[in-house]
C-alpha cells in the first residue's frame, strides 16, 4: 500500500491561520540534509533556509468531497528551502520536509498513510496576554511567542535581509514539495495551490525549538517571520519521475 504515500488524489484544507519563520543557515550545514537530487535554494550564494510553519488547519480532506468529513488540526512543520530541475528542464522552487508534528492521532495517522512527511503528534498549548500570543509544546519542547502590534515591524536583528521586500522571497509556502526515494531514484512533486496569500510580518518576542537546536547550526539567526489568515489551499495529485 506504499503508492498512497504518493498523494494520488488532490487534497483541500483552509488555512485559519498560518505563522511562518524562516532562518538562515550557512549553506555548508544544510546541504547534507537534502538529496542528491535537490539543491538548497540560496541568498547570496551564502545563505541557505529552514523554516518553521506553524499552521491552524481546518476541514482537510479529498477535493470535492463535503467539509464535514475533513480534518480539524495544527500542524508544525520544518521544512528546508530547496530548488529542482524537472525532466522538462523547469526550475521548480519549493519545499523538502524533514519533521511535521500535529495535535492530533488521527492526523499522525492519516499523515503518515498518505504523506511521506513522517508525521508524530504532540501537545500544542495556545495562549494570549494583553498583546502577546504564545504557541507552545511541553512535549516537543518548543515556545515562540509573537507581539500583536499595529506599530511597523522591522526585519529580525542579523537578519540577511535588508528588508521585507527581500525577506518575502523567503516567507513560504512555495509552490512545490519534493520527496526523493533513494532506491528508485524517483522523485515525487506535489504542487500547492493557494488564494488570498498576503504574509503580514510580525515581531518575534522570543523562540526556542529544541528540534532545531539539535543539529547545533553555528550562526544560525532568524531570518523573517510572516503571518497570514484565511487562506484556501490545495494540493494537486502527486507526480513522480525519474532522476538520474
Amino acid at each position: 500500500m506504499s503508492f498512497l504515500k504518493n498523494h494520488p488524489f488532490a487534497v483541500e484544507a483552509f488555512f485559519d491561520r498560518s505563522l511562518v519563520l524562516s532562518f538562515s543557515v550557512p549553506k555548508e550545514q544544510l546541504q547534507h540534509f537534502i538529496p542528491s537530487c535537490l539543491t538548497l535554494d540560496t541568498f547570496e550564494g551564502k545563505w541557505a533556509f529552514l523554516a518553521v510553519a506553524m499552521v491552524q488547519t481546518s476541514g482537510l480532506r479529498p477535493k470535492g468531497f463535503p467539509k464535514f468529513i475533513g480534518q480539524d488540526f495544527f500542524l508544525i512543520g520544518y521544512r528546508i528551502f530547496v530548488r529542482y530541475i524537472s525532466k522538462e528542464g523547469r526550475r521548480l522552487r519549493g519545499l523538502y520536509i524533514i519533521k511535521t508534528e500535529t495535535d492530533k492521532k488521527s492526523m499522525e495517522l492519516l499523515g503518515n498513510i498518505f504523506t511521506h512527511y513522517q508525521y508524530t503528534s504532540t501537545d500544542i498549548q495556545q495562549t494570549t496576554q494583553e498583546r502577546f500570543r504564545t504557541i507552545r509544546s511541553e512535549q516537543s519542547k518548543f515556545h515562540i511567542t509573537v507581539e500583536q502590534t499595529e506599530r511597523e515591524v522591522p526585519v529580525p536583528e542579523s537578519s540577511p535581509f535588508k528588508d521585507w521586500n527581500e525577506a518575502r522571497k523567503f516567507s513560504g509556502p512555495l509552490p512545490y514539495t519534493f520527496t526523493y526515494d533513494q532506491a528508485s531514484k524517483k522523485v515525487l512533486i506535489v504542487e500547492g495551490v493557494r488564494e488570498n496569500w498576503k504574509p503580514v510580518p510580525v515581531k518575534i518576542e522570543s523562540y526556542n525549538f529544541d528540534f532545531l537546536n539539535s543539529f547545533r547550526f553555528e550562526n544560525v539567526v532568524l531570518a523573517n517571520a510572516f503571518e497570514i489568515r484565511n487562506v484556501p489551499y490545495y494540493w494537486k495529485k502527486g507526480k513522480i519521475e525519474k532522476w538520474s
